[in-house]
């Protein structure tokens, strides 16, 4: 084989490109590989869902940005994606199928004793989403298990300290309020990384020997609510009458009330007026008022007024008149009157 020192011109440069062609692909191929392994650790996260990040094993967070994210690929960072915002639902104690007969797991699931020493069949459902991405995947090996046993603890713990009338009508709001709470804390205690979202009832029922004993009762109970809910009605459809005319009254009473208030003020004003004018004349205050009293206290009588001194009267007999015909004129005297003696 020829040295390269005895190549002509030519040969040499032709094999200084060859090289250099080779030297290039290979770096080509590797920054190729290289890109290609990178774009390993690309991702993208839908809304809710949430990405664990574990560096050489060990946990190096959670990504719950949405969007496009870059981490380092595998093997040196591997990600697991979970729908952390997905509410995820248990049944217990009861089938799908409206009608359809429980089996054997879920007669057992559903019958509960209760505190009086009876058994009720309760059927529910719980809600559930991630709390901690990283807790949920590798804190417990089964969420699912967990949150069934966890479930069924906290329902019996809670059954077991009510009456069956509580389970079955006074306390079922209670109910699942207490079995929310203490499943959370049974979870949090395992680190489980779940949420519970609600706790709903969905069968409820007394033994089947005394069922329809327990069905009056609560026929019963809802027709005691159905009348106590109509007496509140019509007590709201008549307390505003009976205000309002309660407030007619009222004003109509304050309005006379003072009507006699002002009546009454102006007859003292009236009869200190007149006291005033008696103190001034008594002598024809007196008349004046004699007058005027008569007038009023005789409106309808037919008067003959005679004057004082006469010595005769002419009789004077209504005959033939029925009462309440129209009065007739003063009967005047024929003779002269006596000379009056000092009489005014």
């Amino acid at each position: 084989m020829a040295r390269e020192s005895d190549l002509r011109p030519e040969e040499h440069v032709r094999r200084g490109v060859a090289r250099t062609l080779r030297s290039g692909l290979l770096l080509l191929v590797l920054l190729g590989a290289l890109g290609a392994w990178l774009s390993l650790g690309a991702f993208t996260l839908a809304p809710g869902q949430a990405a664990v990040l574990l560096r050489l094993g060990r946990h190096a967070g959670t990504i719950t940005e949405e969007g496009f994210h870059l981490v380092l690929p595998p093997p040196i960072v591997l990600r697991q994606i979970v729908n952390a915002e997905q509410v995820r639902t248990e049944d217990f104690g009861h089938v799908a199928a409206e009608g359809a007969a429980l089996d054997k797991e879920a007669e057992l699931e559903a019958a509960m004793q209760t505190a009086d020493n009876n058994i009720v069949r309760i059927g529910f459902s719980v809600q559930y989403r991630t709390k901690d991405s990283f807790a949920a995947l590798y804190r417990v090996e089964d969420p699912v298990a967990v949150v069934r046993d966890a479930a069924q603890a906290a329902m019996r713990e809670a059954v077991g300290a009510m009456t069956v009338d509580g389970v079955l009508r006074e306390q079922r709001d209670a109910l699942t309020a207490d079995v929310a709470r203490e499943l959370q804390t049974i979870l949090d205690t395992y680190d489980a990384g779940i949420d519970i979202v609600g706790v709903q009832l969905r069968d409820v029922q007394a033994p089947a020997q005394v069922r329809a004993a327990f069905d009056d009762v609560i026929a019963a109970t809802q027709d005691a609510s159905r009348l106590v809910n109509e007496a509140e009605g019509y007590r709201n459809e008549v307390l505003p009458g009976a205000r309002a005319q309660a407030a007619e009254l009222t004003a109509a009473a304050d309005a006379h009330r003072q009507a006699v208030v002002a009546e009454a003020t102006g007859e003292a004003a009236r009869f200190r007026a007149i006291v005033a004018e008696y103190r001034k004349a008594p002598a024809v205050t007196e008349k004046r008022l004699y007058l005027e009293t008569m007038e009023q206290v005789l409106p309808k009588v037919e008067k003959v007024i005679i004057e004082r001194g006469t010595t005769s009267v002419v009789p004077y007999l209504p005959i033939g008149r029925e009462p309440g015909e129209r009065k007739r004129e003063p009967v005047e005297s024929t003779r002269e009157p006596r000379e009056k003696q000092g009489e005014p």
